[in-house]
């Protein structure tokens, strides 16, 4: 017995096909954008959400006249820092990831202040226990400002 093969001519992938390919490649992207979006605006410390620095909460605390000469990433970095010998180096990374979030001018300014604060929390914690706190606030600025100061 013979058996006949029905040979259909391809046309390209179907609709189907188009589609399920596009969502393979637009799916994960999604995810990764949506789950990097989530992660900036977790509140990491624990606290609750009203005790969060914002950069507005740092111009009005520069009222004085003196603070009011200086520019909103001196004052938000001094906070920062002042801030850092009262709570951990995790709370402050909140903060100022928080602040960068709220005013995105401060981004150009977040990795030197971010360094400052590793450099900082390796004089209060030493540095093995200031580079446990390190995270991607500013890309790695935190992390490098610890090695900065341990070598």
């Amino acid at each position: 017995m013979k058996h006949s093969t029905n040979q259909q001519t391809r046309r390209g992938p179907g609709p189907a096909r188009r589609i399920g390919r596009t969502l393979a490649l637009v799916l994960p992207v999604m995810m990764v954008l949506s789950g990097t979006l989530a992660v900036t605006r977790v509140n990491w410390t624990g606290s609750p959400s009203s005790s969060t620095l914002t950069a507005t909460d740092v111009t009005a605390a520069g009222a004085s006249s003196r603070a009011a000469a200086r520019a909103p990433q001196d004052l938000l970095r001094e906070q920062l820092l002042t801030e850092l010998q009262d709570k951990n180096p995790g709370v402050v990374l909140t903060h100022l990831q928080e602040a960068v979030n709220g005013h995105p001018s401060l981004a150009t300014h977040c990795t030197s202040i971010a360094r400052a604060l590793g450099r900082a929390a390796v004089r209060i914690y030493g540095a093995t226990r200031a580079q446990s706190y390190a995270r991607p606030v500013c890309d790695t600025a935190f992390a490098s400002g610890v090695m900065a100061a341990h070598s």
